[in-house]
C-alpha cells in the first residue's frame, strides 16, 4: 500500500464552469470533516518528497515504499532498520538517499572485530601539547549508514544506544552533541546467522521503523536489466543530485509538528499499543516509545500527502513498520508458522476505528 492512496476517499473539489466564482471551500464529506484542521501550507513537505523520489528513481526500481518510510523517519527524527536478503538494494537505497540530501554522510561497515571507539571516536594524547584531544568517529555526521549491523558484537552495538536516542555521545565524562538532522539507516541480512549477533530488544526499540524488503517483481526485474544493460558500473548513480538542504528538512519537520491529530486518534493509537501488551499471541508487547513513534510517523505521512490532519488510515499504514520489531511472538505461535505481521494486522483489525 502506497501512502499516496490515503487520500482516495477524501473529497475532491468539483470542477467549476468558466467565469464562475468557486465557493470559498468545498464541503468535505462528514468522515473527512471529522479530522480536518484549518488550512496549513504543506507544499514544502510534498515538494521535498517529490524532488527526492524523482532523483532516486533514476537508479532505484520498485522501492517507493522504502524511500517514503526513510523520508518519514528523517522528518520525525527517527532511524530505520532495513532487513532483507543480499542484493536487493538495501545499502544502495540508503546511499542514494544520502546523496540526494545536501548534508553530511558516513558509512560504517560493522564487523566482529569492530570496537566501540571505532564508531564514536576516542580520546588521544597529543605529545606536542601534552593534552588529550577527542578524535570524532564516523558517527559524527548527519546520515549514518551502518552496513550489516548484526555482525558487530553487543559491546559495539551498545555504543549506538545513547547517540540514537539522545543525539549525543559521552566520552570520558564529556558530552558531544550531534549536528541535526541525525539519521541512522542500518541494514541486516535475516538469512545468514554465522558470525552475526542478534540485536537486543533495547537496540531494536530505538529504530522508528523496521523495513522488510523482498525480491522485486518480474516486471521490476526486467526494468532493472534494461536500465543497466549498458551501464555495468552503474555510473548513473553519479547523476543523483543533492536536492534537499538541512534548512529545508528542518522546515519540513516544523510543519509536520503542526499537523493536527485529534484526541480520538490518540486514543486509537493507545488502544493498539495496549492490546499488544495484553495479547495471548505475544510474549512481549510494545513500549510507550512505540505509541509516540506511531503518532509522529502518522503526522509525517499525512503531511507528505498534503493533508494537515491525520486520519485512521495514516495510523494503520505505519503500524506494522513501527511494531514489527518491537513485539515478540510466543513460542507456540512461532511453531505454528505465524509472523509478527499476522498478529499486528489482527490487532489493528479488532480495534474499533474512530468515526
Amino acid at each position: 500500500m502506497n501512502i499516496d492512496e490515503h487520500n482516495d476517499n477524501l473529497p475532491q473539489p468539483e470542477e467549476q464552469p468558466e467565469n464562475q466564482v468557486p465557493p470559498v471551500a468545498p464541503t468535505p464529506e462528514p468522515n473527512a470533516l471529522r479530522w480536518q484542521q484549518s488550512s496549513l501550507d504543506l507544499s514544502p513537505v510534498r515538494d521535498a518528497v517529490d524532488k527526492v523520489k524523482l532523483e532516486l528513481q533514476k537508479v532505484l526500481v520498485g522501492q517507493d515504499e522504502l524511500v517514503e518510510l526513510m523520508l518519514t523517519a528523517i522528518f520525525v527524527g527517527g532511524h530505520v532498520l532495513i532487513e532483507g536478503v543480499p542484493g536487493i538494494a538495501k545499502t544502495l537505497s540508503a546511499k542514494l538517499l544520502a546523496q540526494s540530501l545536501n548534508i553530511g554522510f558516513s558509512r560504517i561497515q560493522f564487523t566482529p572485530d569492530l570496537m566501540p571507539t571505532d564508531v564514536v571516536g576516542t580520546t588521544v594524547f597529543n605529545v606536542k601539547t601534552s593534552e588529550f584531544s577527542f578524535n570524532e568517529g564516523p558517527v559524527f555526521s548527519n546520515i549514518i549508514l551502518i552496513d550489516e549491523i548484526n555482525r558487530a558484537p553487543a559491546k559495539t552495538q551498545s555504543a549506538l544506544f545513547e547517540v540514537m536516542e539522545e543525539h549525543q555521545v559521552t566520552i570520558d565524562g564529556k558530552t558531544y552533541q550531534m549536528d541535526l538532522p541525525f539519521f541512522v539507516a542500518a541494514t541486516q541480512n535475516p538469512i545468514e546467522q554465522e558470525g552475526t549477533y542478534k540485536l537486543p530488544e533495547a537496540q531494536l526499540d530505538r529504530f522508528l521503523f523496521k523495513i522488510n524488503l523482498h525480491y522485486p517483481s518480474l516486471e521490476e526485474e526486467k526494468m532493472i536489466l534494461r536500465r543497466f544493460r549498458r551501464d555495468f558500473q552503474q555510473t548513473i548513480q553519479e547523476d543523483i543530485k543533492s536536492v534537499l538542504s538541512s534548512a529545508e528538512i528542518k522546515n519540513c519537520q516544523n510543519l509536520i509538528e503542526k499537523v493536527l491529530i485529534k484526541d480520538e486518534l490518540l486514543d486509537y493509537i493507545a488502544a493498539i499499543i495496549h492490546t499488544t501488551r495484553n495479547n495471548g499471541d505475544l510474549f512481549l508487547g510494545a513500549s510507550p516509545r512505540a505509541s509516540l513513534s506511531i503518532m509522529k510517523a502518522s503526522k509525517a505521512v499525512a503531511a507528505m500527502n498534503g493533508r494537515d490532519f491525520v486520519t485512521p488510515d495514516d495510523i494503520k499504514y505505519v503500524a506494522y513498520p513501527v511494531l514489527n520489531h518491537r513485539v515478540i511472538l510466543t513460542p507456540e505461535r512461532e511453531m505454528e508458522g505465524y509472523d509478527s505481521r499476522d498478529i499486528i494486522n489482527d490487532i489493528v483489525k479488532k480495534i474499533e476505528v474512530p468515526r
